[in-house]
């Protein structure tokens, strides 16, 4: 078997790799496997690292059986009849890559989706998840010091490494500010360890609503803090998640009381967005700053407010809530929104080491076998077909007109 790993084709570029130089070499010392780089310059392990590491360098990859890249590929790179590794975005019917499916139908190629490559359990084996959450909670602080003049912080991407960047907390003091965070998956976790790494308190979802505090704080918030049945009914996870549109969101009173908002939630559909464009125009939401690591894009979003990623190079726009409008960043009467898409990429490094941490262990074995349940899970393609788990994407790709 020969695994190659594409250039990142998309714009904006993206540093990131699925497996470092140290992890091809460990791969191909372990297993049967042939690894082949194609060159790119953009990479934040450097071609020269590869070949140091006894990994070949080429721009043909024709000769490979499966090909790793991180974000989604150009249509027109795309190879036929290959099994590809990426990120599609587009398990939830994403309108803006509706043609990316399409094409991989088109070129009769094999797209197995990073994220949902789960256990038997459902639980994901392997995501960018934690240093999404890291780099926008630090973005989180960055943009409302900009916007209050109450924190001069550099970008994370400015730090060779999360060490560097601790080392930037122990001798910074953080405004008296209060936060929420909501999820509790990698996300929220990463999110998590930059606030505490701050010196900012984590404190309970009772206490941030109802206490003033001398100091910054940070409230993380699971679905029961901000959603319930519409009935009255009470809470059960298991039913929020299997019947979303049943529920509303209680969010309102955090916005009365949070200064910032880092979202990091998976958020279905049909769930209720967290507030409305009215809600964030009325005189009691205090929210001024929105990191939203989720970053699904209106109208079909948890935030309202997220018309559009932003990027690493321009991390920040404006929304008027009285127009729902996108306006300059930092305008008075405006909220903040950071919504970059590709986060884990201003700590590419890192990133990169931890996901090829846990392709190798979990997911590489897997390649190995005659066959593989979990492989099968995450195939959200095949042979010019959707994989069975994800035939509701047959509207999406207008498949009955294909098929004619």
């Amino acid at each position: 078997m020969k695994i190659g790993i594409i250039r990142e084709g998309k714009n904006p570029p993206d540093s990131r790799v699925p497996l470092t130089p140290g992890q091809c070499a460990w791969i191909k010392k372990k297993y049967p496997l042939e690894l082949v780089v194609q060159p790119y310059p953009g990479r934040c392990f450097k071609d020269g690292e590869y070949s140091a590491a006894g990994i070949a360098l080429s721009e043909d990859l024709s000769g490979c059986d499966i090909l790793m890249g991180v974000k989604e590929v150009p249509t027109g790179q795309l190879m036929n009849g290959k099994t590809y590794f990426f990120f599609s975005h587009t398990i939830k019917a994403q309108a803006y890559n509706r043609g990316l499916l399409k094409a991989v139908l088109e070129k009769k190629i094999r797209l197995i989706d990073y994220e949902v490559l789960t256990n038997d359990k459902g639980q994901r084996l392997i995501a960018f998840g934690k240093f999404a959450g890291m780099v926008g909670a630090h973005n989180a602080l960055w943009t409302y010091g900009k916007r209050t003049g109450t924190l001069d912080m550099p970008r994370m991407n400015s730090f060779k490494d999360y060490e560097a960047a601790t080392g930037f907390y122990e001798k910074t003091t953080m405004p008296r500010v209060k936060i929420v965070l909501t999820g509790t998956g990698r996300v929220a976790m990463g999110a998590s360890k930059v606030l505490s790494d701050m010196g900012i308190a984590l404190v309970g979802p009772n206490d941030f609503l109802n206490k003033d505090f001398d100091q910054a704080v940070f409230t993380r918030l699971g679905c029961k803090d901000y959603a319930a049945r519409k009935d009255g009914s009470g809470f059960e996870k298991n039913d929020f998640y299997q019947n979303p549109q049943l529920y509303k969101s209680i969010f309102k009173p955090y916005t009365q009381v949070a200064d910032i908002m880092i979202n990091g939630i998976f958020w279905d559909n049909r769930a209720p967005a967290f507030f409305t464009i009215n809600e964030m125009a009325s005189e009691g939401f205090k929210i001024k700053t929105i990191a939203d690591v989720t970053c699904d894009i209106a109208p079909m979003a948890s935030i309202p407010s997220t018309l559009r990623a932003s990027t690493i190079a321009d991390p920040v726009f404006g929304f008027d809530p009285t127009t729902g409008e996108e306006i300059a960043a930092f305008s008075e009467n405006g909220i903040d929104v950071m919504s970059i898409d590709n986060l884990p990429n201003e700590l590419p490094r890192d990133a990169s080491t931890s996901f090829g941490q846990q392709f190798t262990e979990h997911i590489l074995p897997e390649l190995l076998k005659e066959k593989s349940e979990l492989l099968e899970r995450a195939t959200l393609a095949a042979d010019g077909k959707l994989g069975k788990h994800f035939t509701y994407l047959e509207d999406y790709v207008g498949m009955a007109n294909a098929a004619s």
